[in-house]
């Protein structure tokens, strides 16, 4: 009978002990949890480039295959050079061609300078004698046919020597107003120089070199003997230094994120392994801000949908870790460090 009665106290106790333990060990959870924000959505991320070039030629030469690995400013395919060492050898003819003219025309001012001063001396002899005449024809020494002849020469040696010093006005304007002008910092010099630096160009370029350390892939699409086009895309380098993750979380999740968190990553294709990292950005804006046509919601039938928000995490990698390829998945935990407390109940 006691057993019984004992029985009927306990229950409703154990009852009521079962949903208090409930209670506070939710209590106990939500006031731990939220520190952690998990994100599957995630994918590794690394440099890559296509490697192209800005002139075209035909390949003569490729130096490296499939999944080699390349340095920095190692050389990765040639064109064929004929034609961009020509273009140069006729820049640089040209430039010297300039130079010479530009050198001939100080020398022709020169000479302009001193056939001004030759003409200036005929008039200044014209003038005398035409005044000596002046005297002359009054007391009937010279005749007035002479006298005319005269007059009428210094009207025309003066004219030429309008005519002189007017072609040297062009010549000096020609030399930038300064006759002892440096002519390799004159337009037309530096103009040819432009085109040598041009020419040389193309021609450096002829060889394309690694733009930095990385992995070439998709190299079997480029053969010596094609033909490659200013811009065509000849094959890809993937850097195995600059990798990093890219997570694009909910907004939702990134009430406590912020830059410097410590983050835990798991690849997908490595079980087990874990590497370490931080949060090294986020992104001022979500992925639908940058597509091509963002949404309106404008209209009346708007549903509202949680936009996701990019951010970057940066990993530490270690000796001996396993090789991390562009574009694996990966999990990312952020450790954000925030903590909830009993006050977070009642909003303020």
């Amino acid at each position: 009978m006691r057993a019984r009665n004992r029985a009927k106290i306990l229950r409703p106790l154990l009852m009521l002990g079962g949903i208090l333990v409930v209670a506070v060990g939710s209590f106990l959870f939500w006031l731990h949890g939220g520190r952690y924000v998990s994100i599957d959505n995630a994918y590794v991320r690394a440099a890559k480039v296509a490697v192209s070039t800005d002139v075209s030629g035909t390949v003569v030469e490729v130096n490296v295959r499939e999944g080699q690995r390349v340095r920095a400013g190692e050389v990765l395919f040639r064109l064929n050079a004929h034609k961009f060492e020509i273009a140069v050898e006729g820049a640089r003819a040209n430039l010297a061609q300039v130079e010479l003219s530009l050198r001939a025309m100080k020398v022709e001012y020169q000479r302009m300078l001193r056939d001004v001063d030759a003409q200036q001396a005929k008039v200044q002899a014209d003038t005398a004698a035409l005044e000596r005449f002046a005297n002359l024809v009054r007391g009937g020494g010279v005749t007035r046919a002479d006298f005319d002849d005269a007059r009428f020469r210094l009207a025309a040696n003066t004219a030429v020597l309008a005519s002189l010093k007017e072609n040297a006005q062009v010549q000096l304007a020609r030399l930038g107003g300064d006759p002892d002008v440096d002519v390799t910092t004159m337009p037309q010099y530096r103009m040819a120089q432009a085109t040598l630096a041009e020419a040389q160009r193309q021609l450096n370029k002829s060889i394309f070199t690694a733009p930095f350390d990385g992995i070439a892939t998709q190299v079997e699409s480029l053969q010596p003997g094609m033909y490659l086009t200013a811009g065509m895309a000849a094959f890809g380098i993937v850097s195995h230094e600059r990798v990093w993750v890219e997570a694009s979380p909910k907004e939702t999740d990134l009430t406590y994120v912020k830059v410097g968190d410590p983050v835990r990553v798991t690849v997908d294709t490595y079980p087990g392994r874990v590497w370490r990292g931080v949060v090294e950005s986020i992104s001022p804006a979500s992925g639908a801000e940058f597509s091509v046509l963002p949404a309106q919601n404008a209209s009346g039938n708007w549903v509202k949908v949680v936009q996701r928000i990019p951010l970057r995490v940066k990993v530490e990698r270690n000796p001996g870790d396993p090789e991390l390829r562009a574009g694996m998945s990966v999990v990312v935990t952020i450790d954000t460090g925030h903590e909830r407390h009993v006050s977070d109940l009642w909003p303020r």
